[in-house]
């Protein structure tokens, strides 16, 4: 046959997506579902243009038969399929539960290579072929539309290969499929085997070939693409990548090649894109299984820059550092994690984009804080920055500062807090004992800065999770009639708690000052 892989981005072919999510990749340990969850994900998977659902293995229980049956039931436009081996039990079964669908499949499959005909199968080469040739026949009995899979292809001699695939579409496979049942194959290996099947079988014409890759030696993807530069016209893979060991091919990464590099994959898909987001989290929060951080596409830094130098090529033009849009994956914008990497450029845009507008002088020294606090914590999110500003602004003009705080702290006691302050212009230093520390750090600013002011309010809060979090202190101190609320931040809540007491008395010392200023007018 002539090769079908010369072609230009204008002639563009349909691939049809297969995914195996609900059958392979619940067979991964810890992944199984419940009926609704496999519901909820065979919905989503047909709403976002998925052509076949392999919805599970029938004759497995009958929880997967049950499954099988009602995904076919609401099937709106996917094919479902059913997996079953070959054996007439399976065949049987599975053509039981897909009968329901608007278009139904039965996907049987056989093992091939050497290696599991003598300690699997424990059959011949003849044995091998003549099961094929009777249980795809049974199968295209029950349903027009029957796949066929040689399982380990990629382990199986070329001759007995084109045999056993010759075989199967003779009898009624409409599609064939060609796994790296043990993810064994390089791409270069896996694309000459599909032409030299499609060349060497004389009816291979009268089925959709097949790519079904796992990801043992992290070639899954790139095996798929180098299937279909073969001519292979169907892509079998899971959300996520989960599969049994190390998974199978990721359906959100072959997608967003094809749409990404249509220079040299000049191919096409039906899947919406927009929606492999959500996809990914609910199979996610349905398995238990959660994405990696840096997982392409879908993981929670697939668009995020914490380097300054990427953050200011982003700032400066999207596509520095960008080969797809956040949004075409559905996901809301591009995010500059703020950490200790980050630079100017991208603290000033993560201000604009909160709302503040500062001075040269408050910017400054906002900066230096926030790169002090990204120094002490992993991740700075947008509530650590509120508040690393809004103290900020609000002890810009304070009278007292707090320069350092150690605290001793344990079950033996006493505590004692150790502690600098500078006030106007000079810096004192006091230690003091205490019930407890925070009663020790607060007793060290009233050893201080001695006032009358009683503390009403102190209550403490996690800014961000994690156990890195800053803690939020709020005080509110009383002096007489007047009532001052404040807030501090920091990692330590010892800190914050001195922080927010300071905080509170240099907004009762500057409320004194005012009346002292007017009463001194008014005389």
């Amino acid at each position: 046959m002539t090769d079908q892989t010369a072609r230009t981005p204008s002639s563009s072919e349909r691939v049809l997506i297969f995914d195996t999510t609900l059958r392979d990749g619940e067979q991964c340990p810890g992944a199984t579902m419940t009926l609704e969850e496999k519901l909820a994900v065979a919905e989503m998977l047909d709403a976002m243009g998925v052509d076949v659902i392999e919805a599970g293995f029938p004759i497995a229980s009958n929880g997967d038969f049950e499954a099988v049956a009602e995904i076919a039931r609401r099937s709106k436009s996917a094919v479902i399929a059913g997996l079953a081996r070959a054996i007439p039990a399976d065949i049987a079964r599975a053509g039981e539960a897909v009968r329901f669908a608007r278009r139904g499949r039965i996907h049987t499959f056989v093992s091939t290579s050497p290696i599991h005909l003598a300690h699997q199968m424990r059959k011949t080469e003849d044995e091998v072929l003549e099961i094929v040739l009777k249980t795809v026949a049974q199968a295209r009995d029950l349903v027009e539309d029957v796949e066929w899979s040689a399982m380990d292809a990629t382990r199986t001699p070329i001759d007995y290969l084109c045999r056993c695939v010759e075989a199967a579409i003779r009898v009624g496979a409409t599609t064939i499929n060609l796994p790296d049942t043990v993810g064994y194959a390089t791409p270069e290996e896996y694309r000459a085997m599909f032409r030299a099947v499609r060349e060497r079988v004389p009816n291979s014409d009268k089925a959709v070939f097949s790519v079904h890759c796992h990801n043992d030696l992290g070639l899954a993807v790139a095996n798929s693409l180098a299937g279909i530069e073969g001519g292979a016209r169907q892509i079998e893979c899971t959300i996520n990548g989960i599969g049994e060991r190390a998974g199978n091919a990721a359906l959100e990464e072959i997608v967003m090649a094809i749409k990404t590099r249509g220079d040299v994959l000049p191919y096409e898909t039906g899947i919406d894109t927009t929606q492999l987001v959500r996809a990914s989290k609910l199979v996610a929060g349905a398995t238990h299984f959660p994405v990696q951080y840096n997982k392409a596409i879908v993981g929670r830094n697939a668009f995020a820059h914490e380097s300054g130098i990427h953050q200011d090529g982003m700032l400066k033009n999207q596509t520095t550092y960008e080969i797809m849009t956040p949004e075409s994956v559905g996901v809301h914008k591009t995010s500059l994690v703020m950490g200790k990497h980050s630079g100017r450029a991208a603290f000033r845009s993560k201000l604009d984009d909160m709302g503040y507008r500062l001075s040269d002088n408050q910017f400054q020294d906002a900066f230096e804080r926030f790169k002090a606090l990204a120094d002490r914590k992993k991740h700075v999110y947008d509530e650590d920055i509120e508040a690393l500003v809004d103290e900020n602004l609000a002890t810009a003009h304070d009278r007292i500062r707090l320069v350092s705080l150690t605290v001793v702290a344990g079950t033996r006691g006493p505590q004692r807090a150790t502690m600098k302050l500078a006030i106007e212009d000079r810096v004192v230093t006091e230690e003091v004992d205490g019930n407890g520390p925070v009663d020790a750090v607060f007793n060290a600013i009233q050893a201080l800065v001695p006032h009358e002011a009683s503390l009403e309010l102190y209550d403490v809060h996690a800014v961000t999770g994690g156990s890195d979090a800053q803690a939020e202190v709020s005080v509110r101190l009383r002096q007489d009639d007047r009532i001052v609320t404040a807030r501090g931040a920091d990692p330590d809540t010892l800190v914050a708690s001195a922080k927010a007491y300071l905080a509170a008395l240099n907004k009762l010392m500057a409320g004194a000052s005012r009346l002292h200023a007017q009463h001194a007018a008014a005389e």
